[in-house]
């Protein structure tokens, strides 16, 4: 009988060392994931990626303002159309090039907006996570990322009402039309036809929006990679991991997003000024509680792609930034 033990001895042996294995191996993809918390990229990085992104999704963007901007009073002779309907309307009556209409506004809106929300959450994050210290724990990283997404609502306000009056003008009788030619003409049209407070229109929810969608889209993102590496054994470089967690990332904005958006959507493509209050009583007297998640699907049909784009810039952008400025090689 003694023969029989050493085999089995062996084997627990040898299953100890394929756990201690790959333990080790957990171990240092977590540690070379919490490295890159404390290394200093510049403050535009997420701009720059949102901007990326932004060519990318425009089309869904558009759509889904489009959608939001429907009436949905029974007596409406215009019927409600669903998003590939919307589209297909575009396309045939004004080509396929108007999916791009307001592209100029998109650009600018996510070179103020994101810039500041990114550059300001990375900054903080930054601050809170000293050198050698843990990653910042969840409760950490959503007031980070809410502070971030207030202040870069506010900064990216102009830009965003700009984008949606440029992308739901086509939809408007040509005599209600305001024909911004780009970015730069809506902004002096607005300032001299309406006066400068006109370019924050809809600030509040516009802010809240923006605290909602950092919390839930960059803070979430840091979490859902850090369980996806320490707990499914992912590999922190990998575009797999960047890719699973920034879809997670943005099916949990799309939702908690949705009423705050349809809301400021509404109160930025008004011809005239009403009061956000008033508004969604007004929304909630003729619609109930249907509205809250009107244009969920297109919203996460563009805000899932345009979440996966632009950390997949992002952390392309990291990348580069380890191998050729700070001399990290590829996988540093």
């Amino acid at each position: 009988m003694p023969e029989a033990s050493v085999p089995l001895e062996v084997l627990q042996r040898q299953q100890e060392a394929a756990k201690r294995e790959q333990k080790e191996k957990a171990e240092a993809r977590t540690k070379n994931g919490n490295a890159h918390h404390h290394e200093h990229y510049p403050f535009w990085f997420g701009g720059s990626a949102s901007c990326f992104a932004a060519c990318v999704t425009h089309p869904l963007d558009l759509i889904k303002v489009r959608l939001q901007t429907q009436s949905s009073d029974p007596t409406s002779s215009t019927a409600r159309r669903s998003a590939l309907q919307t589209a297909l309307s575009i396309i045939r009556n004004d080509g396929p090039l108007a999916l791009y209409a307001g592209l100029s506004a998109s650009i600018l809106r996510q070179a103020t907006y994101s810039t500041t929300r990114f550059g300001v959450y990375e900054s903080l994050k930054e601050h809170f996570s000293p050198e050698n210290a843990p990653p910042p724990s969840v409760g950490t990283l959503i007031a980070l990322s809410s502070l971030s997404g207030l202040l870069g609502g506010i900064a990216g306000n102009p830009a965003d009402v700009l984008n949606v009056r440029m992308q739901h003008d086509a939809a408007l009788p040509a005599s209600e039309r305001r024909n911004y030619r780009h970015a730069l003409d809506g902004l002096v049209k607005m300032i001299r036809h309406e006066g400068p407070a006109s370019l924050f229109r809809g600030v509040w929810p516009n802010s809240l929006r923006g605290l909602l969608m950092t919390a839930s889209q960059l803070a979430s993102y840091d979490t859902f990679k850090r369980l996806l590496i320490t707990n499914a054994s992912l590999d922190p470089e990998k575009v797999s991991t960047h890719f699973a967690a920034s879809t997670l990332s943005g099916l949990l904005a799309t939702t908690v997003c949705s009423p705050v958006d349809v809301i400021k959507t509404r109160v930025m493509s008004a011809k005239e000024k009403r009061g956000t209050v008033g508004l969604v009583v007004d929304i909630f007297r003729r619609e109930g509680l249907s509205w809250c998640f009107r244009g969920w699907v297109p919203s996460f049909v563009r805000l899932g792609p345009h979440t996966v784009a632009t950390f997949l810039f992002l952390e392309q952008h990291k990348k580069l930034y380890r191998r050729y400025v700070l001399g990290r090689g590829v996988d540093a």
